[in-house]
């Protein structure tokens, strides 16, 4: 079976069915939106509400490209976290990186600097509209959610910097006055999994209410090495993970509340799967490796919001305060020492390297955020937010890396206090440490003015500030010490940008079921530090990189037709992309950073679907249609062929830093430039969707559901050189199976789920390590998983 030949067949059945009901949507219009207003029958699709554009609105009804996957959903097709998103939204990449990192784009806007947690993602990340700094704090699982909202398109009025591909928002579960309610679930499947949550709301009084929930997933790894020192073989893409959430809600009036939550969240496993694609063994499985990994990310996240009703508008304080812990290591050059030693050996040097292995990359960050914002009330032509953000940053690395020619290969991380003329130096190819301090603030105003039933213009603009300074130290600069530590932090130049932002969009509404939009958006994200060059350790790589930006262009229609029973909405954008910031090779081996990209063109179409066939089927599906290329020279420098051409030159290894051979070896990297122009955006899969049929009848004395549901991932770039041998990224396809049966007058609800019932070995994405040895690994989506779950709701 085709993938792309049934998504098409099911997206063509969406299209095919408005045309021979549009004669009379017109005269059932309003009684189809009537009706939606109401608790709709079974057979009708009801009203999702989503917080598109800070403040709540019909997804129907919202101007703009939103998707919004409830907590049923996400259930059904077993996401436990943001990764299990790919697929499910159109033009949403969920990329695994180094370590514990998520590589997050929508339409081919994200982030392109993997392992420089300094950069802002372009693709903003929220819970319950609280901004998430670190792209390793995303992976925390998913708790309590009601739904996951996802904003296509720049946001750069309401939600900021950051957000020039679009904003995925967390929607949880709140407290509720005077209603006791609970839920609780169990699941068991292969590989050892045990998944287990549980809530409750308790209304404490007429005016407080609590709310807690718990959950915990852990199993075994999906994957091992066969080589690890001392142990043989070591699981990877294991899961032990405990999440839990609190939050209470005191509402003393009518007009005024407080809601506090906190979020907390710990994960301790062995790390992700990374196959190094010189693997000799096949099985994708397997791997090939001698170090064992680790991972460990430790989040908390609390946050209070209050709400007071002034009559003629809503005024709204978000307060929030975070912290990130996170350890990482894990095998670099993802070979055993003779098998890399072979692929790094260099017949012009008689040399080659056994290993290249992090043995610790830790991040902290602690940071706190602060929003108000005024909300306007009432039914009058113009509504309209304003408001003001306030963001105060600090992100600390500890990175070292090991490379070296001998058989030591479990060094453990190297203290702090490591003196700087320690021996065990000469085997240390990378380490910094930095903190780097970013303040930021921004001023919003946005408005809708409703020219007549019909159209309506919506205009915003928001001014943005950002500022980073802070240290850096990495081990180039020891050769200049004569005395201390190995690592002495220096300040770093401070950097800072500010941008206007905005959007203008026309919306017209031919019946109150069927509307067109069109809009220009400008999204932003801003420049910063390259803290490992900011020293002076670099050839090319400047301390600072630009900010980038996008120009969006977007029309888009939202349809209900045939009585409230087919939905069918579509999107087509043109965007001008200036600045991407990109992680490049300097000429000076170990001088890698964050570089710009100067023009970029991207365009797509996006159709979501649903139709409630009769009252036992409903089909859903989704897909993008996706290109981008960049437009200007630019000479990048790829890490692989600045290596490949500095060997070829007869410089491998230590012979470039003799002083005799260090300016000819960097100019023979140097020539290895290649120019971008013309090269494939990446992180666009040509065609992504996914397309579900779902049964539902009253059988065996209660309700059971069956779903079938396919997701297409197309074949992408994973970077801007455009590598035919390393970036690649194939096309998979993934089939998941669901069924659910709950007894009537039971709260009891019974559930079986089968993802990736084929046991596809889909490649989420390919990754090429920017740093050390720069090899090229591919990481996998999960195996076939079977899960028998029990839960009941009250």
């Amino acid at each position: 079976m085709n993938p792309k030949m049934v998504l098409a067949a099911g997206i063509s059945l969406l299209a095919i069915a408005p045309t021979q009901v549009l004669a009379a949507a017109a005269d059932d219009a309003t009684a189809d939106m009537a009706m939606a207003d109401d608790a709709a029958p079974g057979n009708q699709i009801t009203d999702i509400v989503v917080t598109a554009e800070r403040r709540e609105v019909g997804l129907q009804d919202a101007p703009i490209a939103v998707s919004a996957i409830s907590n049923e959903s996400l259930k059904e097709s077993n996401v436990t976290d943001i990764t299990g998103l790919n697929g499910l939204v159109p033009g949403l990449v969920v990329a695994k990186s180094g370590g514990a990192e998520r590589i997050i784009s929508i339409r081919g806007i994200g982030s392109e600097t993997p392992e420089n947690t300094n950069t802002q993602p372009g693709v903003s990340y929220h819970v319950d509209g609280v901004y998430i700094f670190n792209s390793i704090a995303a992976n925390a699982a998913f708790v309590d959610v009601a739904q996951v909202e996802v904003l296509r398109g720049p946001q750069g009025t309401m939600f900021g910097q950051g957000s020039t591909g679009g904003t995925i928002n967390v929607a949880t579960r709140q407290p509720e006055l005077n209603e006791i309610s609970g839920n609780a679930r169990v699941g068991l499947g292969n590989y050892s999994l045990v998944q287990a949550e549980a809530g409750a709301n308790l209304p404490i009084s007429d005016t407080l209410a609590v709310r807690v929930a718990g959950q915990h997933q852990s199993h075994d790894g999906y994957a091992k090495t066969t080589d690890v020192v001392n142990f043989g073989e070591w699981e990877l893409d294991d899961a032990n993970e405990t999440a839990w959430k609190a939050a209470a809600k005191w509402a003393p009036t009518d007009n005024f509340s407080i809601t506090l939550n906190t979020i907390q969240y710990s994960s301790d496993t062995h790390g992700q799967a990374q196959k190094n694609v010189f693997d000799p063994n096949p099985d994708p499985r397997e791997l090939t490796q001698d170090f064992p990994g680790q991972s460990v990310v430790d989040t908390e996240l609390y946050y209070g919001t209050m709400a007071l009703d002034m009559g003629f508008a809503t005024l709204k304080s978000i307060t929030s305060y975070q912290k990130l812990h996170s350890e990482q290591s894990w095998d670099a050059d993802g070979l055993t020492a003779d098998l890399f030693y072979d692929l790094s050996y260099s017949p012009d040097s008689f040399t080659g390297v056994r290993y290249d292995h992090v043995g610790t990359w830790q991040s902290d960050t602690e940071s706190w955020t602060q929003e108000v914002n005024l909300t306007s009330n009432g039914n009058g032509p113009l509504s309209w937010i304003a408001g003001a953000v306030y963001l105060e940053s600090k992100n600390s690395q500890y990175i070292v890396e090991y490379r070296g020619d001998d058989d030591n290969l479990l060094r453990p991380p190297l203290p702090l206090t490591t003196a700087f003329d320690d021996p065990v130096l000469s085997s240390v190819t990378y380490a910094e440490l930095s903190s780097i301090k970013r303040k930021a603030w921004a001023a919003y105003f946005q408005g809708t003015y409703e020219m007549t039933d019909a159209l309506s213009l919506t205009a915003g603009i928001r001014y943005n500030h950002d500022k980073y300074d802070g240290e850096s130290a990495t081990n180039s600069d020891t050769a200049d010490y004569t005395s201390g530590v190995y690592l002495q932090p220096e300040s770093v130049d401070g950097y800072s940008t500010s941008e206007w932002t905005g959007k203008l969009a026309l919306e017209y509404k031919f019946t109150p079921a069927n509307m067109v939009y069109a809009s220009f958006t400008r999204g932003f994200k801003p420049g910063g530090i390259n803290s490992a060059s900011a020293g002076g350790n670099s050839y090319s790589i400047l301390p600072t990189y630009k900010p980038e930006t996008v120009n969006s262009f977007e029309i888009g229609s939202k349809n209900r037709f045939a009585g409230n029973t087919l939905q069918l909405n579509a999107s087509a954008f043109y965007y001008d992309y200036s600045n991407m910031q990109f992680l490049e090779e300097d000429p000076i081996p170990y001088g890698e950073g964050t570089s710009n990209a100067p023009k970029a063109e991207i365009y797509g179409l996006e159709l979501e679907g649903s139709w409630v066939i009769n009252d036992y089927f409903r089909f859903d599906g989704s897909v993008a249609f996706l290109d981008g290329e960049f437009t200007e020279d630019y000479f990048a420098l790829d890490p692989a062929e600045a290596t490949k051409a500095q060997n070829e030159a007869g410089y491998a290894d230590y012979l470039i830093w003799l002083d005799e051979n260090f300016f000819p070896g960097i100019m023979a990297r140097d020539g290895a430039r290649m120019n971008i122009n013309g090269n494939s955006v990446p992180k666009i899969p040509d065609v992504q969707g996914t397309a579900a049929l779902t049964y539902n009848n009253y059988l065996f004395g209660g309700d059971f559901t069956a779903r079938a549901q396919l997701i297409y991932r197309g074949e992408y770039q994973y970077r801007l050189f455009n590598n035919s041998e390393f970036d690649v990224t194939p096309s998979y396809e993934q089939f998941n199976l669901f069924f659910g049966y709950e007894p009537e007058g039971s709260a009891l609800k019974f559930s079986a789920t089968v993802t990736n019932l084929f046991d596809e070995d889909g490649v989420n994405s390919r990754f090429s390590d920017p740093y050390g040895s720069a090899q090229t690994m591919e990481t996998y989506i999960a195996p076939r998983q079977f899960i028998f779950a029990i839960g009941f709701d009250f």
